[in-house]
């Protein structure tokens, strides 16, 4: 059944969302082999729709409710753009890219963030995400050999949190407390994930992010569905068409402020210069808007871990042509990562399952 606005696909009823339990076993979608045996199997659920809400391709039960995590950050950035603040502060590519980031604490992205916060009149201590050493792990070693401690720039959502300061500041509303589910900023997002999901998410399940900020419940091909309306927002308000477009734009442009130059996210935007617009997230979650096909691909591992779900994603964006013959070929070493022992000797490898349903 199409996953449309209001409509009411198998589990939820009148728009609203409610778990769904099977009791089917989502299907072994990555395996990770050591020598000349599987040793570890990962299973996933898989939803790819269109911005008409029709499932493309599926694996595993998609109408189970997931919070979206870091994936639906690019979702998040829309009302950074379309309410008019990035236009009111300057933000550029870099600095929207980034607002749709969960970055690797790079000098790059930890400058950006300190000189957009200066710009808008906040400074780190405006940050309510919390401070944690650089993902990037030569600039963490460098940052101790130095004797600094990280601020809240060094979070990987920093760059999230001053979109939502910039945000509360165009709205002329506090800063303190934006990370709260009934503040302004907040409010609005919710608002921004209801018309792109289809749901009313009012009494969906909630949680609380790493970095504060609320998590919302929604069907995992809700999210697939959002991530196809950010692909073609042709039947969305004329603002959000254009903020849509500028956040896949500012990402493409800016691969590097989407993770890290080391990252998958990164390398998957480089490669297909573009085409697939990719953002991870926390415990095995996974976006991606497809601007050439109009797709959202949205999927969930369900043991939460990112070595498997950035496989699925390498081998749904393969089957959906996304990624090219010359991008694969530049991809290879993420799409199939190499297991290695401690002195760099390939063991075994992660790839997907063998005759799995994708």
């Amino acid at each position: 059944m199409p996953i449309t606005q209001r409509s009411k696909p198998t589990g939820h009823e009148h728009g609203h969302v409610h778990p769904v339990a099977t009791g089917e076993a989502n299907p072994v979608l990555v395996e990770v082999t050591r020598g000349g045996m599987v040793e570890s199997r990962h299973r996933a659920a898989v939803a790819v729709v269109d911005a008409a809400g029709h499932v493309v391709l599926s694996a595993g039960e998609v109408e189970q409710v997931v919070y979206g995590r870091s994936a639906i950050k690019p979702l998040q950035t829309l009302a950074l753009i379309e309410t008019g603040a990035a236009e009111a502060f300057g933000c550029n590519d870099a600095e929207i890219a980034l607002a749709s980031a969960s970055h690797a604490g790079e000098p790059v992205h930890v400058a950006t963030v300190e000189a957009w916060l200066e710009r808008i009149g906040c400074g780190v201590e405006d940050l309510e995400c919390g401070a944690h050493l650089p993902y990037d792990e030569a600039s963490a070693e460098a940052m101790i050999r130095a004797g600094k401690t990280p601020t809240a720039a060094y979070n990987n959502c920093s760059g999230k949190h001053t979109g939502f300061l910039t945000l509360a500041k165009h709205l002329g509303v506090p800063t303190k407390g934006y990370i709260r589910f009934d503040h302004p900023v907040q409010q609005s997002l919710l608002g921004i994930l209801e018309m792109m999901t289809g749901l009313d998410l009012r009494d969906a399940p909630r949680g609380i992010d790493g970095c504060g900020i609320p998590q919302i419940g929604i069907p995992l091909g809700n999210i697939a569905l959002a991530m196809a309306r950010l692909a073609d927002p042709a039947d969305q308000p004329e603002r959000r068409q254009a903020a849509a477009k500028r956040v896949l734009s500012a990402m493409a442009a800016e691969p590097v402020m989407v993770a890290g130059s080391k990252k998958f996210c990164t390398k998957v935007i480089a490669a297909t210069q573009g085409h697939a617009i990719v953002k991870t997230g926390a415990e095995g979650v996974f976006c991606a808007s497809l601007p050439d096909s109009g797709l959202g691909i949205a999927l969930k591992v369900d043991d939460g871990a990112t070595r498997a779900s950035e496989v699925v994603m390498g081998h749904v964006l393969t089957r959906l042509e996304a990624i090219d013959a010359a991008a694969s070929e530049a991809l290879a070493e993420v799409l199939v990562p190499t297991v290695r022992n401690r002195v760099g000797l390939a063991v075994g490898e992660v790839r997907p399952a063998a005759g799995g349903p994708l």
